[in-house]
């Protein structure tokens, strides 16, 4: 196929591989539009995909090598392709969307004692889940049980214990199939995954790391997966929830003066907790119960809604612990925040709550880089191309018309297509307006035990960091455990992620010393007695700064009529923005047409003797079916899916991942829409 020509006619080309361009892709192929979808980096996924750890050593070597290597141009060549009227309109074959990307490594360098390993070569190809081996996979699952469902969907979310009272609308309940099976996973999650001999804990080195390089799956981005959010809506609304699991955010943590405490998210949470007085409790209740319905109640804030939301929570005679509660970990926002708008994201966490467990966020299991491939394998089974590694030098351009024609590929082949869909890091700077832009400071670490130890090790934990001083932004912490499949067992994968102001080590190094010991050598333990002892260890981190154009305009750009613009990964916790973004481009491409239609289960496919399909029933009609029945669908599409991994297919090695229930069956059970 590499030396194949491509079809000379598409649709819609679309260049980048991130999750707005892929959801664009697989909402453009599933109303039968042609699409082709290309990507010069040699793995799926751009800015939002998911490494291992091998993987992001070798991305990190890649990324620094692209930036020595001058671009060169073949503007003759291209030229020769392009008839009289039209003209060149060079794209980018740089990636400059990552800066100040710096690594340091504090865990031990010493050799293996056990054995001498043999590491494989690093490879740049994020790991998807089909490369991911049993044992991997049983290592950190042996001990949990699955809760058995009917529904054919492969999505899987982690449910908290029977019996927690939450605050949601009184018509959505949580779901009666399921809540016999949480108490006893509860009981068996309190209990510490451990061997029976309970060895000695033993030391991470480098040498480690690298060994089981392929248990990680690091994200570029880090976001979290409202359970009442537009990709949660859209997961189910399109049936793409089967390709991947998630796992529930166990616990959602803040820290104070120091200190690291659990937020009561909650009814039974508040009541429940020991760093609220009896007084609290009662004012947080009253408090939560008007931002769920605060729109009826237009008195009791119309008079604060341009003010700062600070102001508005300290006219409710709300104590200075609860103010920040709910300013930093449950509304998210800053004190500078207009109050309406702090109410409406106080109101969004609260009616997120329930839906799938006892706190409102999703994380996909294997890293979020299994969504954007999760809908590319939607758009390749109704007939998307894909080629990685492949790219568009630049586009022809019909001057009488300013729109693109055609593209010229890397290959030199032209190719006509109708629209061209792009993603923002293959624009030039001569096409933008302004090249002023905000940037996200990320950190990745690494690190031995979690910032908040409990009696079960198995803890996905959403922190806040609220800015020691008014000028510097709050900073968002994601801690990840080994069932997440994103790290080995004994370690935990860290996510820091923040708005710019600096650099990212000069934004968020002084949070990691503060919350984690940081070797001043490899391999330094602290002294006996030393606070740090207390604190877990940084076994590696990375920096890097990320640009965030998400505030920028069709108008900030000087483009094509037909070229529509993809932006990256922008700050905020979920990703609301980037598929309201996709369904606007869509409806830009495709007024007419229906955005991510239900996808036909595979059991309700007619095969007739020459190949052809007939669609069956949609999400609606989804009928019930054995598990067997799940693993033979899955085999019958297989011979159509994407060159990209899905993690259903993880799945059907495991034979048991977390506590689980089926993602659509939550859907069916608890209204969708609001």
């Amino acid at each position: 196929m590499a030396t194949e020509e491509l079809p000379s006619q598409f649709d819609v080309v679309i260049l980048g591989t991130g999750l707005t361009e892929s959801v664009i892709a697989a909402a453009c192929s599933r109303v039968g539009q042609s699409v082709l979808h290309l990507d010069r980096r040699s793995y799926y996924a751009g800015n939002w995909a998911s490494f291992t750890f091998n993987g992001l050593l070798s991305w990190i070597e890649e990324y620094k090598n692209q930036q020595e290597v001058p671009t060169t141009e073949s503007e003759q060549v291209w030229r020769s392709l392009i008839d009289e009227g039209e003209d060149l309109m060079p794209l980018s074959s740089v990636d400059s969307s990552i800066s100040n990307l710096e690594v340091f490594c504090y865990a031990s360098e010493e050799e293996e004692k056990e054995e001498d390993p043999t590491v494989s070569l690093p490879s740049s190809q994020p790991e998807n889940t089909q490369t991911t081996s049993e044992e991997t996979n049983s290592d950190s699952t042996e001990e949990q049980e699955t809760v058995t469902t009917d529904d054919p969907i492969e999505a899987v979310v982690k449910t908290q214990k029977e019996g927690d009272e939450v605050f949601e609308p009184t018509e959505e309940k949580a779901i009666p199939e399921i809540s016999d099976s949480r108490q006893s996973q509860e009981e068996k999650e309190q209990q510490p995954i451990s061997s029976p001999a309970d060895p000695p804990v033993e030391k991470i080195t480098y040498q480690k790391l690298l060994k089981e390089g392929r248990r990680f799956n690091i994200d570029l981005v880090s976001k979290l997966m409202y359970s009442r959010g537009a990709l949660v809506d859209l997961l189910i609304k399109s049936n793409v929830s089967r390709y991947a699991e998630f796992k529930n955010i166990s616990r959602i943590l803040t820290c104070r003066n120091g200190k690291v405490e659990q937020v009561p998210c909650s009814r039974a949470d508040v009541f429940a907790s020991k760093q609220l007085t009896v007084v609290e409790k009662r004012m947080l209740m009253k408090y939560l119960t008007f931002c769920l319905d605060f729109e009826q109640h237009p008195e009791e804030y119309q008079d604060s809604s341009e003010k700062p939301f600070m102001e508005f929570l300290k006219t409710k005679k709300l104590t200075e612990n609860l103010q920040d509660f709910v300013l930093h970990s449950i509304a998210m926002v800053s004190e500078e925040t207009p109050t309406e708008e702090g109410l409406k994201a106080t109101q969004h966490f609260l009616r997120c709550l329930g839906r799938y467990g006892n706190t409102p966020f999703l994380f996909p299991l294997y890293g979020l880089g299994e969504i954007p491939q999760c809908f590319c394998r939607m758009c390749a089974v109704f007939g998307g191309i894909y080629c990685l590694r492949h790219s568009v030098q630049c586009l022809v351009v019909d001057k009488a018309s300013n729109s693109v024609k055609a593209v010229i590929d890397t290959r030199g082949q032209r190719i006509s297509c109708s629209h061209f869909v792009v993603e923002d890091s293959y624009i030039r700077d001569e096409q933008r307006q302004s090249t002023s832009y905000r940037q996200i400071s990320r950190a990745v670490l690494i690190t031995d035990r979690s910032v908040l130890p409990s009696e079960s090790e198995q803890q996905i934990s959403l922190v806040t960091v609220p800015s020691l001083e008014s000028s510097t932004p709050a900073i968002r912490m994601v801690e990840l455990c080994s069932s997440s499949m994103t790290c080995m067992p004994g370690t935990y994968l860290v996510h820091l992620t923040c708005s710019s102001s600096g650099s990212a080590q000069e934004d968020l190094a002084p949070v990691i010393s503060r919350l984690f010991h940081v070797p001043s050598s490899p391999g330094e333990e602290p002294e006996e007695g030393a606070e740090e002892r207390s604190k877990p260890a940084v076994l590696w981190v990375m920096y890097f700064n990320m640009r965030d154009t998400s505030a920028l305009d069709s108008s900030s750009y000087s483009l094509p009529n037909n070229v529509h613009l993809c932006t990256g990964p922008d700050a905020r916790l979920g990703s609301d923005y980037s598929i309201k973004l996709a369904e606007s481009v869509f409806h830009h491409l495709l007024p007419d047409e229906e955005f991510c239609p239900p996808a036909p289960n595979p059991e309700d496919i007619v095969y007739d003797g020459d190949g052809s399909q007939a669609e069956g029933a949609g999400f609606d009609d989804t009928n019930n079916t054995e598990g067997d029945n799940i693993q033979a669908e899955e085999g019958g599409v297989a011979q159509e899916k994407s060159p990209s991994a899905e993690s259903s297919e993880a799945s059907e090695n495991t034979e048991s991942t977390t506590q689980e229930t089926p993602l659509e069956t939550t859907a069916q059970t608890t209204p969708t829409d609001e």
